[in-house]
């Protein structure tokens, strides 16, 4: 089935953040994923309202009525990790948020995708205590999917997802490498022609890094990044205070290659 009209909503890594910079713009999963659908069928647009920071209740409560009214035939939502790393997490309330974001867009005719998220106790050791709680959401977000007639995009079981070199050094955000992943892995869970299972493949092994290293890296990670996010929370600040959509209105895709 081809697309048309590609409306991307959630927090910022749909917004692209880590692939590419503040001075020249981010690209991201969803901008390259525009591309693959824009090589299918002319005359496609794509808009993305996704802002870093958002919750699963700022996603639904400010980006779902401004992508239904651009009547889009795709959407994706990925929303909810800025939720779950927060305490006093409330799991049946994210969930109740996706799922009604979910059955709006596909009530109104468009295909709508959702995605499970990785295993964040390896991707960031020192905050795995709450491996529990994205295995409890990604379960969620399954049953949400098939209860809805969702396309889900189910990464977690893939050890490839965890690799380093897909992430960024805070841990948070895809590196550029990561995004090509994530836009490979919904393309091939849409069946857009040319995609494949390849996301899923191993990257070449790396020497392992000695104990005192990873200790050493795990340090830095405090200090630089957990350290000023437990600061900002504190704080009452998000780092989408001020921020808007980087693309309101439905356009062809910026230039680059596909996934």
């Amino acid at each position: 089935m081809g697309y048309r009209r590609y409306v991307a909503v959630g927090d910022s890594q749909t917004e692209g953040l880590n692939d590419g910079d503040e001075a020249t713009g981010y690209r991201g999963w969803a901008d390259r994923l525009a591309d693959a659908l824009a090589a299918q069928e002319p005359g496609f647009t794509y808009a993305n309202l996704a802002v870093r920071g958002r919750r699963a209740a700022g996603v639904r409560s400010e980006q779902t009525s401004p992508a239904l009214a651009l009547a889009p035939d795709l959407v994706t939502v990925m929303a909810g990790m800025n939720d779950l790393v927060r305490p006093g997490y409330d799991a049946a309330a994210t969930a109740a948020e996706l799922d009604a974001m979910l059955a709006a867009f596909t009530d109104s005719g468009a295909t709508a995708v959702a995605f499970t998220f990785p295993d964040i106790g390896r991707i960031a050791p020192l905050v795995r205590h709450l491996r529990p709680r994205v295995l409890d959401l990604n379960d969620r977000l399954r049953a949400i999917a098939d209860r809805r007639g969702a396309v889900l995009v189910d990464t977690f079981s893939h050890p490839v997802t965890t690799d380093p070199r897909l992430w960024s050094a805070d841990r948070i955000h895809a590196t550029p490498l990561g995004h090509a992943r994530i836009a490979a892995a919904t393309a091939h869970a849409l069946g857009v022609p040319g995609s494949d299972d390849s996301w899923t493949d191993p990257l070449p092994p790396r020497p392992g890094l000695p104990p005192w290293r990873r200790a050493g890296a795990e340090a830095v990670w405090a200090a630089v990044f957990l350290g000023p996010w437990l600061l900002r929370r504190l704080r009452g600040r998000s780092s989408g205070d001020g921020r808007s959509a980087k693309r309101p209105r439905l356009l062809p895709p910026p230039a680059g290659g596909g996934p």
